[in-house]
């Protein structure tokens, strides 16, 4: 992904606001050194939501806080919820960081019952991820657990080449 003039910006500010990032020399060296940084998982823990589900991590994977898929629950819910489940998942993922597919979610599991409740919880869970320091940097959002981001910039892909970029901006 390419980065605009408004990100570059962005970037080289926050190199800048980092003592050691800033030490870098700057070379290619020291451009590899800080494209690296960002691409490790930012820390403290920011929270983004993921841009691609498969139906097979709701149903399979364990939540971040140890929640799981609950077949019972899936099996009560009335025949225009699943229906409703399988469209959410008819290309055999789904996009959880747009509103209206998390809503489709508390749709589909609505009620105020601790099984409904405590399967949102972990598909809202499953649906989130650690982001990168680059992902954070360009994100909108809280960040947080029950709050995640939404990215702009995704992925372990900040270049060397997009760091050089950002250092040399005027």
């Amino acid at each position: 992904m390419t980065l605009t003039t408004a990100q570059l910006t962005t970037l080289k500010a926050d190199i800048l606001l980092d003592p050691v990032l800033s030490a870098q020399p700057n070379n290619s060296d020291g451009a590899f050194a800080i494209a690296a940084a960002y691409n490790l998982i930012a820390s403290p823990d920011f929270w983004v939501w993921k841009t691609n589900l498969s139906e097979q991590a709701c149903v399979a994977e364990t939540g971040p806080e140890g929640t799981v898929w609950s077949w019972p629950q899936y099996i009560a819910r009335t025949e225009p919820e699943r229906d409703g489940w399988k469209r959410l998942f008819a290309a055999d993922s789904t996009n959880p960081s747009l509103p209206n597919v998390r809503q489709a979610v508390a749709d589909i599991f609505g009620g105020a019952q601790a099984a409904p409740t405590a399967q949102r919880t972990h598909l809202l869970a499953i649906a989130r991820r650690k982001a990168t320091r680059a992902e954070k940097l360009f994100a909108t959002g809280t960040g947080s657990t029950a709050i995640p981001a939404t990215m702009i910039f995704e992925g372990s892909n900040l270049s060397f080449q997009d760091v050089i970029a950002a250092l040399s901006l005027p």
